[in-house]
């Protein structure tokens, strides 16, 4: 059965598909249109309110993934059947994954959206068939210079950052500019991002690993290392150590930069994880001859865009532009296009202390629960790390809180094959879900530290 139900979008502003989805909900929960009514066809509802196919389109679409509308290929779109409809907003999953964190969407799919309606009405015919250069992404990399003024990493200008395909990218690529030599060995501390040895291996490096304690990377062990093993590469992340949620002392850094110094050792220091104040100099400001700066775009904004960019040491710039263009002949312009309009998008600085603030509230909220156990955290850090207490084994405690419904990281997974990994965990803020869901993935993990289940062996 059809319906003569339109809907008046006169007063709805810029954003007609949010309005037109939003009439449509409105009209279904106040009975104006019922289970099976067949909703006009695109282009006759376009027409009837003098919008685009493409807004009703998009209605559609979100209105059909929400469970409040149904389409069949041929048969046209229906109000769906009220049992099989859903509320989004408190759907939770049967499986809540906190392995990896996952921002809130605080205004940046809309601000990706806009951005790719504008590269799509604007880019030049030229920048669609050709190779790209380094001329095409200033532009970018000078707006990613303004979004990094903040930062304590010295003195530098967009000519001295090359892009690269996200933070992983960057990584590999600065491995092949620095290691030389049939086995180039490459030094990571004991507890570290997984990255790092998988760009290592696909360097065909060898990987070592740094003893640390409280202030960071115990500088005595890594010399040894260099001395020893021929180590050529140092990396670390020294304002968030992933996993452990720790930074390295300003006095620390200041003594890994004076060794590295005097033995010619490269500091890569990957900077993705912290998206509030910094508490030291990196090794970019600090090693200005050796040091090497990674960060992108991904924990403080979106992962979706794939841009990364690295700082290299002025001498090295050149050697670090040829890897890049080597390896993937640079970013695509569409692609440097669109992460500009996004970059520059007034609502950028807005959108970012929006996301801040809900990792902020998401972190106390752990906390608050996790607070009696051994936990490492910072607000402005989407991770949380968790030392467990006695009668839980790392192994043991993540099976079970995989059968509770949650997913977390093992300490296994952030050391070396002959590392000696702490009984500990990795719990990732899960902005994606509805911040209840969230909590009470949070609340099963507690109830399992409360309850541990550690078998006497005979």
């Amino acid at each position: 059965m059809g319906t003569n139900w339109v809907p008046d979008l006169s007063q709805s502003g810029k954003s007609k598909y949010k309005a037109l989805a939003n009439a449509i909900r409105d009209a279904v929960a106040n009975d104006l249109l019922s289970s099976g009514d067949r909703l006009p066809p695109v282009r006759e509802l376009a027409y009837q309110m003098s919008v685009t196919p493409g807004t009703v389109a998009r209605a559609y679409s979100v209105l059909t993934e929400e469970g409040v509308l149904s389409a069949g290929v041929g048969r046209g779109t229906f109000v769906a059947e009220a049992a099989t409809r859903s509320d989004p907003s408190h759907e939770w999953p049967q499986m809540l994954s906190l392995r990896s964190p996952l921002l809130p969407d605080m205004g940046q799919g809309d601000m990706i959206r806009d951005a790719m309606r504008k590269t799509a009405d604007n880019i030049g015919g030229r920048d669609l068939l050709s190779y790209p250069t380094r001329a095409m992404d200033l532009p970018l990399r000078r707006a990613l210079r303004r979004w990094m003024s903040d930062l304590p990493i010295g003195a530098f200008t967009a000519e001295e950052l090359v892009l690269t395909h996200g933070a992983q990218n960057a990584i590999i690529t600065v491995m092949q500019t620095v290691l030389t030599g049939p086995e180039p060995v490459v030094a990571v501390e004991d507890l570290t991002y997984t990255g790092f040895r998988r760009a290592a291996a696909l360097c065909r490096a060898r990987v070592v690993s740094v003893q640390t304690d409280e202030e960071g990377p115990v500088v005595a062990h890594l010399e040894k290392l260099v001395r020893e093993e021929g180590v050529q590469l140092f990396c670390t992340s020294s304002e968030v150590n992933n996993p452990t949620v720790r930074f390295t002392s300003a006095r620390r850094r200041q003594e890994i930069a004076k060794l590295a110094r005097r033995l010619g050792l490269h500091v890569l220091d990957d900077d993705c994880y912290s998206i509030g104040n910094h508490t030291a100099e990196s090794y970019y400001s600090l090693l200005p001859e050796l040091g090497w700066y990674v960060s992108s775009l991904s924990k403080a904004l979106s992962p979706a865009l794939r841009v990364g960019y690295v700082l290299a040491p002025k001498a090295y710039v050149p050697d670090l532009e040829r890897t890049a263009h080597f390896s993937s002949f640079g970013l695509a312009p569409p692609l440097t296009d669109l992460a500009l309009r996004f970059m520059e998008d007034q609502r950028l600085l807005t959108v970012a202390a929006k996301v801040r603030a809900r990792v902020n509230d998401l972190v106390r909220v752990a906390v608050n629960h996790l607070g009696g156990y051994d936990v490492a955290w910072n607000e402005d850090v989407p991770l949380l790390w968790l030392r467990l207490p006695y009668g839980w084994r790392t192994a043991q405690f993540v099976h079970a809180a995989e059968n509770s419904g949650v997913l977390v990281r093992s300490a296994e997974e952030f050391t070396l094959r002959d590392g000696n990994p702490p009984h500990a965990v990795r719990i990732a803020v899960n902005g994606m879900v509805d911040p209840e869901c969230f909590e009470d993935g949070i609340i099963r993990l507690v109830k399992l530290l409360d309850n541990p289940r550690e078998e006497i062996g005979v």
